[in-house]
């Protein structure tokens, strides 16, 4: 059945949600145009919504777009982001919209499902019994996008049972990010391997409920919201520690629980700014470089969650008592400075970009293009290796050259560059394949995942789900020698396990099936 834009406008009032519209009042008018002329005015005020067909009043937000594409945007078909900026929609005030989305749930379909749930025909899926250091490990993972999500992963890999919660009608924001394949986005499913899914509706007292039961049985608790936002949830610290005396709580954020900047949005482009690390990152003219990766994210958010669980859990083991650590991604990337900081302290003058001997400052220690536009990482930084590749390409006149400065090393510098662009890169490599003076490639992402090396050390899991058939995502990196664990399903379809840890909390089925039909659990 074709869906129209006028019957996803007349479900509106049917998918406002309103525990998120307390003391919440708005006008919003849809003027839609093309396939279908409609225009629609939905006021929010006291906890109610009212659609009345027309534009009425003053709104504090318009939107205005062609049929075709709303009914895209409202089925997941289309990019709203792209659609901004694109000017296939045009929202008058971004802000106020973003608000009143959060009041609804996601459009589904035009048929309304049946009130009654079968718990045995349920879409839960068994899963296999973990293994790994960490079986036995429950953690209840309320993080979304990047930081949390990997960590949560990793440590899923390594076989604690995590559980990823999520809101049934505002779940990860990944879910919805390009690239996408048949609705199912590839960054999701890079980050959410070995999990369960639980997606229930935490502001309804049902919902909370289940949470504090959970919280019950479950040994970590990893959350990525602003301070206080877990608090006025009601999941704060030193509520479920009530419950749960030996739960150990993470809590990531950008800036901390208690700074001047706590309450500050951020992104990971922010916290190594703060950090010192972007400013001494980019080439010799000065400019800064922005790096490719999420350096904050992973490094400050991901690795340190998952060292804060590993040390509070030993803890726990000495103590018998739980903890609440408190992650700042902006704290984890100072250490990335560490070595031009402690030169900083020795000299007291600033060191250029580019300018640290590890930064590109050296002749030895850098990247070169070759012929074919690709590029290969020098690292012979110890004069052994140096002189190995010097003897290599015939210029043994370079041995004691690699120590000069200024316009002396500025020339050696030419030289080389000049060398490496008389051959390909896989020239170069099959010429020094017999040599040991720190050569490598560069990879680019389709080199990466054909590289001899990362496949040896198994760094690609290959993962197969109904929306997208087989495709890879990272290992997490950790080899253990005694400790064989082979953990691995698909990342979880939004409610995919929401019965079956139901079940595990004692819900019966008649219990489970009032929670699906009041909407407090997707299943």
């Amino acid at each position: 059945m074709n869906i129209t834009a006028q019957q996803i406008i007349e479900s509106i009032p049917l998918r406002f949600r309103a525990e998120k519209a307390e003391n919440y009042t708005a006008v919003f008018q849809f003027d839609i145009s093309g396939e279908e002329t409609l225009q629609y005015t939905v006021n929010i005020s006291n906890g109610k919504c009212d659609l009345q067909t027309g534009l009425h009043g003053t709104p504090d937000c318009t939107v205005k777009t062609r049929a075709s594409v709303y009914v895209d945007l409202e089925t997941g078909k289309a990019n709203p982001q792209m659609a901004l900026m694109m000017g296939k929609i045009k929202v008058s005030n971004l802000a106020a919209m973003m608000q009143f989305t959060k009041c609804f749930r996601k459009f589904t379909s035009l048929q309304s499902e049946s009130s009654v749930v079968s718990i045995q025909n349920s879409k839960s899926k068994i899963r296999n019994p973990k293994e790994g250091p960490l079986k036995g490990v429950k953690i209840i993972d309320f993080t979304r996008l990047l930081p949390g999500p990997l960590a949560t992963m990793f440590l899923a890999d390594m076989g604690a049972d995590v559980i990823k919660v999520e809101d049934p009608d505002n779940p990860d924001y990944i879910r919805g990010f390009a690239p996408q394949v048949n609705g199912m986005s590839m960054l999701y499913l890079a980050l959410n391997r070995n999990k369960r899914s639980l997606a229930v509706n935490t502001l309804s007292p049902e919902g909370k409920q289940v949470i504090y039961d959970l919280v019950k049985s479950s040994d970590v608790l990893i959350e990525q919201y602003r301070p206080g936002i877990m608090r006025d949830m009601g999941f704060g610290y030193e509520e479920l520690s009530k419950i749960n005396p030996k739960l150990i709580y993470v809590s990531v954020t950008g800036y901390g629980q208690s700074s001047s900047k706590a309450m500050d949005a951020g992104h990971d482009l922010n916290y190594v700014a703060i950090a010192g690390a972007l400013g001494i990152t980019g080439s010799a003219n000065g400019d800064i470089t922005i790096p490719g990766f999420q350096l904050a994210d992973i490094a400050g958010g991901s690795y340190m969650a998952m060292n804060a669980v590993t040390a509070a859990l030993y803890q726990r083991e000495r103590t018998g008592k739980g903890e609440w650590i408190d992650v700042a991604m902006t704290d984890a990337a100072v250490p990335f400075t560490a070595l031009q900081f402690a030169a900083y302290q020795g000299s007291k003058q600033n060191i250029p970009r580019a300018g640290f001997e590890l930064s590109g400052a050296l002749v030895n220690y850098n990247v070169y293009r070759c012929s074919d536009g690709k590029h290969v990482a020098l690292g012979s930084l110890e004069p052994k290796f140096w002189n190995k590749f010097c003897a290599k390409v015939n210029r043994p006149d370079w041995n004691e050259k690699f120590l000069q400065q200024g316009e002396a090393l500025a020339t050696l510098k030419e030289e080389v560059k000049t060398l490496f662009l008389t051959k390909t890169r896989a020239e170069w490599l099959d010429y020094f394949k017999e040599e040991d003076f720190c050569f490598t490639t560069i990879n680019d992402l389709p080199d990466m995942e054909n590289d001899a090396y990362l496949n040896e050390r198994h760094m690609f899991v290959e993962n197969e789900h109904a929306a997208v058939g087989k495709y890879k995502t990272i290992n997490q990196p950790l080899k253990f020698l005694q400790s064989k664990f082979a953990n691995n399903w698909s990342a979880p379809d939004l409610g995919d396990d929401s019965a079956s840890i139901l079940k595990e909390l004692n819900y019966d089925d008649a219990h489970i099936a009032a929670l699906k039909n009041k909407s407090i659990v997707k299943i």
